[in-house]
């Protein structure tokens, strides 16, 4: 028993490889990609082909992952720029009274264990982000950033 939950409008490419104790509902997910133990995608969210999603990483509605990208352990994308529990006058929220920020990883891109990706970025091809970093602004095709907030590094 390998304790999947793997929702029934999950679409799944060919030769996709998932680990136990996932998540996943109502995502898509592209050939030959692998994910990890402890993962949640979420509906709306898209991975693409041959991307490797490492461990304890949560992949929200609104995030869309091209092509060979890889995402170490325990990242956390962010779709909210104003999370609240409950609306004004104390009821609890609901999908209807929040907007989903999207947010695009371009395709080879690389980011590294520990990161928050803010909603609304785009990481640009091939872009490489430092473990542990913040990522609250785009991120050029090619750059290789770091930190908190991430910015740009030199070799």
């Amino acid at each position: 028993m390998d304790f999947a939950r793997i929702a029934p409008d999950v679409k799944l490419g060919k030769d996709v490889i998932i680990h136990g104790f996932v998540n996943l509902y109502g995502c898509t997910i592209g050939d030959e990609t692998k994910v990890g133990t402890f993962v949640e995608i979420q509906k709306g969210a898209a991975v693409g082909k041959r991307c490797k999603i490492s461990s304890h990483t949560f992949i929200c509605t609104g995030v869309t992952i091209e092509d060979e990208v890889f995402v170490g352990h325990n990242v956390s994308f962010i779709n909210d720029k104003y999370p609240r529990a409950t609306n004004p006058d104390g009821s609890l929220q609901t999908e209807k009274d929040w907007k989903v920020v999207p947010t695009v990883v371009k395709r080879r891109a690389s980011i590294g264990s520990g990161c928050t990706i803010v909603c609304g970025v785009t990481i640009g091809e091939g872009a490489v982000i430092g473990a542990g970093s913040v990522v609250n602004r785009d991120v050029p095709p090619g750059a290789r950033v770091a930190g908190v907030p991430a910015r740009p590094i030199e070799d």
